[in-house]
């Protein structure tokens, strides 16, 4: 499964690979790195003479390191592409005539925590510098991290290198902004849906309230007319009884 995402990767990334952004260089430094190379080479041969013996076959050997150092040296390919550096070299092995080995190494830019430049005090004597790329996350040793000896411009690869870094950053962080943006808009759309249904039912449940209080006072008005007339009626009633009794008594009186 890793090896398929790591094909996926490289897959992804050799179609960039047209368009860099930054190529670094060794040329300048190539002699300084063969002196760099070569004093190593010397002072390890001489402690293992004084030690086993086996420093003469290391001198010996001295100028057949010094072609493979050189080989090395200009087949080296560092650039930085729009989301990833890539670092190129082609190694023969100790006996050139077995051929050579070819490394190919994708360090992708949001995995990269800082460029660090170092210069030992060998280094500083002949003028090379190295650079090591640290990685985001656990802590591991500094063996761990990609390492490349002799960049003749290793400040200004730092520099571009973080900047684009620094520029991915933003344009993720300006990507995150506005989605949360947008979501905080459609929640507070939610929410003026919401009130204005709830104002609404309210506002229709006062108008039903407001026109039945008024129905029921409107009944209450008429039954009281109803009422009086009733009353006004009863007593109309009462002073026709009273007229036709006075009419029958008088009548009585004139015939007696």
């Amino acid at each position: 499964m890793d090896g398929e995402i790591d094909q996926l990767e490289r897959g992804l990334l050799v179609e960039q690979e047209e368009a860099v952004i930054y190529r670094a260089s060794f040329e300048e430094t190539e002699d300084n790195l063969v002196k760099y190379e070569t004093a190593r080479w010397v002072l390890y041969s001489l402690l293992l003479l004084l030690a086993w013996g086996i420093g003469l076959i290391m001198l010996i050997y001295l100028p057949l390191r010094r072609y493979i150092v050189r080989k090395d040296i200009r087949s080296r390919k560092l650039c930085l592409t729009p989301n990833a550096i890539v670092y190129k070299v082609t190694k023969p092995v100790p006996f050139p005539c077995f051929g050579d080995l070819k490394k190919e190494k994708y360090v992708l830019l949001p995995s990269v925590a800082d460029i660090v430049v170092e210069q030992g005090y060998l280094q500083s004597l002949c003028g090379v510098h190295s650079i090591r790329i640290e990685n985001v996350g656990v802590r591991r040793s500094p063996s761990d991290d990609l390492q490349i000896q002799g960049i003749a411009d290793a400040l200004d690869f730092r520099k571009v290198v973080l900047t684009r870094l620094s520029n991915l950053r933003s344009e993720a962080f300006s990507r995150q902004t506005s989605v949360v943006d947008a979501t905080s808009n459609l929640r507070i759309g939610h929410v003026d849906d919401t009130l204005n249904l709830r104002i609404g039912h309210s506002g229709a449940a006062s108008m039903s309230s407001s026109r039945s209080i008024r129905h029921d006072s409107l009944s209450h008005s008429g039954d009281l007319a109803v009422l009086q007339k009733l009353e006004e009626v009863g007593s109309s009633v009462k002073r026709v009884q009273n007229l036709i009794e006075e009419h029958h008594l008088q009548t009585s009186e004139h015939a007696a």
